[in-house]
């Protein structure tokens, strides 16, 4: 039989349930079940620093699935979530992707966790490790070439900023008597 206890967070082989009369946001059951609060969409936007419209967006488009829905239908959030939202950020400003090439990289994150899952089983062959670990490697090596595509386009565009600013100086050096 299935209990409940508390957790801070999902963790994979839970699944999320609405109790019905419970004062729970939402509970996550599994086997060793614990329950866990959700947030509704309004204080996941804030704690995530995006408008519950991107939140909405973000699920359109497949980049986030929510924990949990209230019997209402309004989505619900969990630790999990939250993380991979701060993923798509951090995808965003550090690295400049757009939102299909963010897509890219949080499918290979889930299937590289699957992987991972899949390799430590104990009933996996070595033969099958093998086969996991070199399409891992395939994947890790994919994403590896998308961030140097974006760092070769960074430093065309840093390159071209230093040739600007160094035709600023050479006329300000000139004291402005040269025609550009």
């Amino acid at each position: 039989m299935r209990s409940a206890t508390t957790s801070s967070s999902p963790t994979r082989g839970q699944s999320v349930v609405e109790l019905p009369g419970s004062t729970a946001v939402g509970v996550l059951i599994d086997e060793p079940n614990a329950p866990c609060r959700l947030l509704g969409i309004g204080e996941a936007a804030a704690r995530t620093g995006v408008s519950e419209r991107a939140l909405r967006y973000y699920q359109e488009l497949e980049l986030i699935t929510p924990s949990g829905r209230t019997p209402g239908g309004m989505r619900r959030y969990s630790e999990a979530d939250l993380a991979r939202v701060a993923r798509i950020r951090e995808l965003q400003s550090l690295l400049g992707l757009n939102l299909e090439e963010i897509a890219v990289v949080l499918q290979n994150d889930d299937r590289i966790e699957k992987i991972r899952e899949l390799y430590h089983d104990r009933r996996t062959s070595v033969s099958e490790r093998r086969r996991l670990a070199r399409e891992g490697l395939d994947l890790q090596e994919d994403l590896r070439a998308m961030v140097e595509a974006k760092r070769g386009a960074l430093n065309d565009f840093l390159a071209g900023l230093d040739a600007h600013i160094e035709r600023i100086r050479s006329l300000l050096e000139d004291g402005g008597t040269k025609n550009p």
